[in-house]
């Protein structure tokens, strides 16, 4: 388990996500201008690339409406701050069982099943630089929820992503959905250069222990580019960790609404705080444009 640990490193901000976050922290951003507002901010604190999803302004409830993600997309482009796009392709995917003794029907509250096509609308039409790849079905939180990503799904959703020219970044947040990442590379519906992001903490998956990012890490193919965050009070630590463990560096709201105890965080302070935490290790916080270098990515 040898560490080879990163000399420069890029950052991504996930600026909300799908959590129930929004009644936790004032600062979690709901209205499209706001979710840009917070990727202009975490930009100018020094990250290369903002992760968006989009949420019902009204309600702060997760949301795929392509209406949303162009309001955010085209404020973030029209602001003059240079930025990677990472536009979520994870919604769309969701179900919610009934109770154990009555699993079907599925419940209609949390139940949001999309074809391919639909959960790539906004993708197809923004094509924003990269696009989020859930690479996997799991149990995710607590309940009856269940994350679905078969792989007939996630074939054609590559396949529809390569086509368009965007980026994925193939989300792992279990071991087997990386041997799924390397099944989707080795049929040609993901292009070179591969972009992983591991996700680690999140119940029930992958455990953010040190030993388990590892036997991740040292499972990716060479040549491979990946970034790793973990959950709640851990992923400032997980700053150094991934940059230790030789990756790039995720944070964001979406993950952690805590800058420490007690103290609630915008996203421009977590991304702050991590450009702080990776400098003081030596490393290098690459900019936008050697990040598209690196990924091979096309600016829109």
């Amino acid at each position: 388990m040898a560490l080879a640990p990163s000399r420069e490193a890029f950052i991504t901000c996930a600026l909300t996500g799908a959590g129930d976050t929004t009644g936790r922290s004032d600062k979690v951003p709901v209205t499209p201008e706001q979710i840009a507002r917070a990727g202009i901010d975490a930009a100018r604190a020094g990250a290369a690339i903002i992760h968006v999803h989009v949420r019902d302004p009204e309600t702060g409830q997760p949301a795929r409406d392509p209406a949303l993600y162009r309001e955010v997309v085209e404020r973030v482009r029209d602001s003059g701050v240079d930025v990677v796009l990472n536009l979520t392709a994870g919604m769309g995917g969701d179900l919610t069982l009934g109770p154990a003794d009555r699993p079907l029907p599925f419940s209609q509250a949390g139940t949001d099943l999309a074809s391919a096509e639909e959960r790539l609308a906004h993708v197809a039409e923004l094509l924003p630089e990269i696009c989020t790849l859930d690479c996997g079905t799991m149990n995710f939180g607590e309940g009856d929820y269940v994350m679905t990503n078969t792989p007939a799904m996630l074939a054609d959703m590559a396949g529809r992503v390569q086509a368009l020219g965007v980026r994925p970044e193939i989300e792992v947040f279990d071991t087997g959905h990386l041997v799924l990442a390397k099944w989707l590379v080795e049929q040609g519906l993901i292009d070179e250069p591969v972009m992983v992001q591991l996700c680690m903490g999140i119940p029930w998956g992958a455990p953010d222990d040190i030993g388990t990012l590892m036997s991740m890490v040292n499972n990716l193919p060479a040549g491979w580019t990946f970034s790793a965050f973990s959950i709640s009070r851990n992923q400032l630590p997980y700053v150094a960790l991934a940059v230790l463990a030789g990756g790039n560096i995720r944070v964001g709201l979406e993950d952690n609404i805590w800058l420490k105890r007690g103290v609630l965080a915008s996203n421009a302070d977590l991304v702050e705080r991590a450009v702080a935490i990776a400098q003081n290790m030596g490393v290098r916080v690459l900019g936008p444009e050697e990040v598209r270098e690196k990924l091979s990515l096309t600016k829109r």
